[in-house]
């Protein structure tokens, strides 16, 4: 690894965590993790968003080990750090070009903060070498900004949570009493980076008059119209010639509605609306499912109240958002859940 960057692991201050533990030498912060990229899977993903997804998959590359280690987390064997596998970062490299092989819409770095260093050398010789497709970093937002700063330029589409707005929740469930103010001050770096959302279609669309090729964008008015008219969805479209819109460049921010919490939920979309207006879509999620590892928590061992999020939709109307995703039934499933078993790796 270039120097400059090994350097940023000997004395680790890349999250808000600010562990100074030398991750070079062995020793082990918040996250669990050394100074050598770790992780789980890299393969094709197909539950992102529509617009990250695509039909032929989003290139995930699942990390192990995280900043947040939420009470209730989905991936809690690898943000455990229970499954891993070392790589270098010459390997991983490899892995971002071996997924854009695969017809991969993007490259989608999961809980990627703790690896900074490694992803910023790895993506800047994957793109010397020919990594045309967008980069995703998914992230929970508990984010130094310094740290975003290094990014600028190799990532185009951000995809950071906004979990919680209540201190008091956040400390409760993920140890972080300062959440909100580290993640808001993250997306708005994220936001500055990305710019407004847009969008293009992956090679000429042939059944829209206002066809677009790849150099083209749309910008989000004209990408809601065809989500709207359900172009995108026609039944008579051949998977084979035709993925849909996908996001070229900008910021989703993603809120996952927790049990009983609709308060938090509605006063966290507000800010978000205040704070970015339409330089963001706000993807409001209620796909929360039970875990074995939550049941210390008592509120976290049942499902989202169903009409708690038709609440949430129609508050996020109410205050103007027109840039959004929203979920439909059966998304509380573990099976949406990948396997871990180090395919791709």
């Amino acid at each position: 690894m270039r120097e400059d960057l090994r350097n940023l692991y000997s004395n680790c201050m890349l999250c808000p965590r600010k562990c100074k533990v030398d991750r070079n030498d062995g020793e082990k912060g918040f996250c669990k993790e050394s100074s050598s990229p770790a992780a789980a899977r890299a393969a094709l993903h197909f539950w992102e968003e529509p617009c990250i997804s695509g039909r032929s998959g989003s290139g995930a590359v699942f990390f192990s080990g995280c900043n947040m280690g939420c009470v209730f987390c989905q991936n809690y064997e690898i943000a455990h750090d229970e499954v891993r596998k070392e790589i270098t970062v010459e390997r991983l490299s490899d892995i971002f070009l071996e997924l854009q092989d695969k017809k991969a819409a993007n490259i989608n770095l999961v809980t990627p903060t703790h690896f900074v260093p490694g992803i910023v050398e790895a993506l800047e010789s994957a793109k010397n070498k020919g990594l045309k497709i967008p980069v995703v970093y998914n992230t929970s937002s508990y984010e130094n900004v310094d740290t975003l700063k290094m990014l600028d330029g190799l990532i185009d589409i951000y995809l950071p949570d906004c979990k919680y707005y209540s201190s008091e929740l956040s400390l409760k469930y993920s140890k972080a009493e300062d959440y909100f103010d580290k993640a808001i001050a993250a997306i708005e770096e994220m936001v500055r980076q990305t710019g407004k959302p847009l969008f293009y279609y992956p090679g000429v669309h042939p059944f829209l008059s206002h066809a677009q090729d790849v150099s083209k964008s749309l910008n989000a008015d004209e990408y809601n119209d065809i989500v709207i008219s359900g172009d995108n969805n026609d039944e008579n479209l051949d998977d084979s010639d035709y993925t849909g819109p996908l996001m070229k460049k900008g910021t989703i921010v993603r809120h996952l509605l927790l049990p009983g919490q609709i308060e938090d939920s509605m006063e966290i979309i507000r800010r978000l609306h205040d704070r970015f207006d339409d330089s963001v879509y706000i993807s409001l999620m209620n796909q929360y499912t039970p875990m074995p590892h939550s049941a210390a928590f008592p509120e976290l061992t049942r499902k989202v109240n169903e009409s708690d999020y038709d609440r949430l939709i129609d508050h996020a109307i109410d205050i103007g958002i027109e840039y959004a995703f929203i979920q439909g039934d059966e998304t509380d499933k573990s099976s949406f859940i990948p396997a871990f078993d180090y395919t791709g790796l």
